[in-house]
């Protein structure tokens, strides 16, 4: 049995969860717009180039969960991902996590965006194992702070290890679905790379490595 691992934004989504969660909260006057929205597209931009500072991003990320009620932020999630996330399922996703699940392979999502947002959209792939950045919280609300490393590019290294040791799994035959440069530490760890609709450094470099590239937007897949 290997390990079949994704990314989740814009790998198996076809859009930013993290991102999209920030726009939502705009959309409902949860945040001001005009100061959280350009703060939120500069932190994106930020982590297009490869320059995030991500513990600065979850200063500014985190806040609104500490900021409202959990009862409230649940409701709020329901309908975000109902409007804003299960829009970008797409079949050609759906069809790749179910040939690793009919391979008999152990599946996990990993991604830099937070629990909060991302352990509804993980239960729509059918993934029970996922890998995520975690709000710290205190006497049932959250803090607005970061709870150990945040899974996000060598973080991911250091949480997957972490994990690989708690469940028992192993790297051989492993493989890892991945849209973004960001995750080379990653990609460079497993036996199976396959960059997903790529950014052009990660392109560049798959292409360099003999690595898959595949399409999950447009059905369409291609040898690297």
């Amino acid at each position: 049995m290997a390990l079949a691992i994704f990314d989740l934004d814009n790998t198996l989504l076809s859009g930013d969860s993290d991102y999209l969660w920030g726009q939502f909260l705009v959309d409902v006057g949860v945040v001001d717009a005009d100061a959280y929205e350009s703060t939120n597209q500069q932190f994106y931009e930020d982590y297009k180039q490869g320059r995030l500072d991500i513990f600065a991003f979850l200063n500014f990320s985190l806040r609104p969960l500490a900021e409202n009620d959990p009862e409230q932020l649940h409701a709020w999630r329901e309908q975000f991902v109902q409007q804003k996330i299960r829009p970008l399922v797409g079949e050609a996703a759906l069809r790749l996590v179910e040939r690793h699940r009919a391979a008999g392979d152990t599946l996990l999502i990993i991604t830099a965006t937070n629990s909060f947002v991302t352990a509804p959209i993980a239960a729509l792939f059918g993934i029970s194992n996922l890998i995520a950045t975690e709000p710290e919280t205190r006497d049932g609300r959250y803090t607005g702070r970061v709870f150990g490393t945040p899974s996000f590019r060598e973080g991911k290294v250091a949480r997957l290890e972490d994990w690989l040791g708690t469940e028992g799994q192993t790297l051989p035959g492993s493989s890892f679905y991945s849209d973004s440069h960001n995750d080379l530490p990653l990609l460079e760890l497993v036996d199976k790379p396959v960059a997903v609709d790529p950014d052009e450094l990660l392109l560049e470099h798959a292409r360099k490595s003999g690595w898959p590239v595949i399409s999950l937007r447009d059905h369409a897949s291609t040898a690297a």
